[in-house]
């Protein structure tokens, strides 16, 4: 055999090869990316196993969590195809998408209760009011509200040793907005981490210890948690799916968040039929999870919205405070 026929057979080899490889190359599922809020991961991880059991719909997917505005940072970039958001997009992160280029497909999934909690041991608060909450986490008050006593005469004079999200959280946006007048406006001397499971096992573990974080996070660890009441003039009010149903857990109640990426949802079949599949699961994976699912009609909506690539926000840049279950509706419903 000749040296011309062998090389030309080796062309033809490689041709074919690399053919081969397209076509496993165009059949694979594309892989999809997601991070952003520790409070919406155990929904969206629980939903990302469910959807990986379905030999039809299985396709690589990363579930990382950094924090909502941690998040948004690699999501306004391009760099995830889904970020969850325990709070809505902010002006500047609107901003930073709209300067990448980055459409995004607003999904409320949820609704969470904002838990105050403390240690079991904890004997002496049951309740605590909103102007309480400011006097221990505004920036005044740090290196300088560091009792118990400090914040109410009737509690004893031991130390008030504080756990939070991190700067990145959006529970930590959230909740410094709604008790401190301000988003970042808080004391810096307390234990924190992006976290949430850390911010359970510091509580857990210190009998003087105060933190927060969503609901989910306390029911899973009710038997070494207590849930503090709130109360916002009218009584203290105990975080439950029910309280935050019919509209009493104020204000620390809100929506929870996923944001697709609209391009990359349009050119990855994968990551369509995963939010397809995730607003049809969600009823039943948020209640599991332990937080509080949304109307069927809210759903739907949600479906709708992203069926006809529904881009933008209804949320104006802001959290909105006091929000309900009827009122988000109607907010998706004029979008």
């Amino acid at each position: 055999m000749s040296q011309n026929l062998l090389s030309k057979l080796a062309i033809v080899a490689v041709t074919v090869a690399l053919s081969s490889c397209s076509q496993a190359e165009t059949t694979q599922p594309k892989s999809i990316k997601i991070d952003g809020s520790s409070t919406v991961y155990p929904i969206t991880s629980a939903i990302s196993e469910k959807f990986n059991t379905n030999p039809n719909l299985k396709s690589p997917i990363t579930v990382d969590f950094s924090g909502t505005s941690g998040g948004f940072k690699s999501f306004c970039k391009g760099e995830s195809d889904l970020s969850n958001a325990s709070r809505p997009i902010s002006a500047a992160e609107m901003i930073e998408c709209k300067n990448n280029q980055v459409a995004y497909i607003e999904l409320p999934i949820a609704f969470d209760a904002l838990t105050v909690v403390v240690n079991k041991e904890n004997s002496w608060v049951d309740s605590v009011t909103m102007a309480e909450l400011k006097k221990m986490w505004q920036p005044e008050g740090e290196k300088k509200v560091t009792k118990w006593k400090q914040i109410r005469e009737t509690w004893p004079d031991k130390p008030l040793n504080l756990f939070g999200p991190g700067k990145d959280s959006g529970t930590f946006d959230y909740f410094t907005e709604v008790v401190n007048g301000k988003v970042d406006a808080s004391r810096q001397d307390y234990v924190y981490s992006e976290d949430d499971l850390a911010l359970v096992n510091g509580v857990s573990q210190d009998p003087n210890a105060l933190g927060y974080f969503g609901y989910s996070y306390y029911e899973k660890n009710e038997n070494k948690l207590k849930a503090i009441a709130i109360d916002n003039g009218q009584g203290g009010i105990i975080p439950s799916p029910e309280s935050v149903d019919n509209g009493q857990y104020q204000p620390l109640s809100r929506p929870l968040f996923i944001y697709i990426n609209a391009k990359a949802a349009q050119e990855n079949p994968a990551l369509k039929n995963f939010v397809e599949f995730y607003l049809k699961e969600a009823p039943e994976v948020v209640r599991q999870v332990g937080y509080i699912p949304l109307s069927e009609e809210g759903y739907k909506l949600a479906t709708i919205h992203f069926q006809r690539g529904k881009v933008g926000t209804v949320f104006d840049g802001k959290s909105a405070f006091n929000l309900t279950m009827g009122e988000l509706l109607r907010k998706q419903a004029t979008y």
